[in-house]
């Protein structure tokens, strides 16, 4: 298996002496979504944030698409975050903007300051834009506001905002925790089929252990800021989530 993805030794301290993530390692491969689980507090986001260096590592190393970038900065980090898309548990939407203005703005890094500021893109980023609409199901929604969008129609906007940056790597925070069991089927469903009809590998990080298992090909189970479990869903057990979530009273 290729890694897109490798995390070597990752450790974070919001406060010193504190590890939040506790040397943890892991290999994302090529393809596939990967389910993050594990009780709040245990470093799920942390581990999604610092991936993308929205959080900065402690210590350790990780290395996408052949690169650490964890010693990035300026430009070099940039260009490296472009292709890491992140969808997120509150949708990070510009309200006051339409629809196809957030699409846009997953293309921000790749077009002249000047032009972003004029709302001036490129006829494909416009053209490609439609298309990733009519494939989440929002084809007639491209001037709509933000603010009028349901929960879910806001998240597919999201995911679409991401798939503009043609991103080697799908982040997802949450990304159901705000929606209905319904939408939440309808989310996962969508950021599955997307990422293997673009072969790109989706991680994502969330709680129902339920839609873990249903949608992941991988599940990680953390506890502690550790890898505490690693493998397919089927192989996940109750004696495996009583020792990531902490006693057995929860699964009753």
């Amino acid at each position: 298996m290729i890694a897109t993805l490798q995390i070597d030794g990752l450790v974070k301290e919001y406060v010193a002496g504190r590890r939040v993530l506790d040397g943890l390692s892991l290999s994302i491969g090529s393809t596939g979504l990967t389910a993050v689980i594990g009780p709040s507090g245990t470093g799920k986001s942390t581990l999604l944030r610092c991936i993308n260096r929205l959080v900065e590592p402690t210590a350790g190393r990780i290395v996408f698409a052949g690169q650490d970038i964890c010693p990035l900065s300026g430009s070099a980090l940039r260009q490296a975050r472009r292709r890491i898309g992140m969808v997120f548990q509150e949708y990070n939407l510009v309200e006051r903007l339409t629809v196809m203005e957030n699409l846009l703005s997953g293309r921000l890094g790749y077009v002249p300051a000047w032009q972003a500021w004029l709302r001036r893109f490129p006829r494909a980023d416009i053209d490609r834009a439609f298309e990733l609409l009519d494939k989440i199901g929002l084809s007639g929604f491209a001037n709509r506001r933000a603010d009028a969008l349901s929960g879910g129609q806001r998240q597919r906007v999201g995911i679409a905002r991401a798939l503009m940056q043609q991103p080697a790597l799908l982040l997802a925070d949450e990304p159901t925790s705000s929606l209905d069991p319904r939408t939440s089927v309808e989310i996962m469903e969508l950021m599955r089929d997307l990422g293997r009809e673009h072969s790109i590998p989706v991680i994502v990080n969330m709680h129902d252990v339920d839609l873990a298992r249903r949608f992941a090909e991988r599940i990680v189970g953390m506890a502690g800021g550790k890898v505490i479990f690693d493998g397919p869903p089927q192989a996940l057990t109750d004696e495996h989530l009583t020792t990531i979530y902490g006693g057995a009273g929860w699964l009753a």
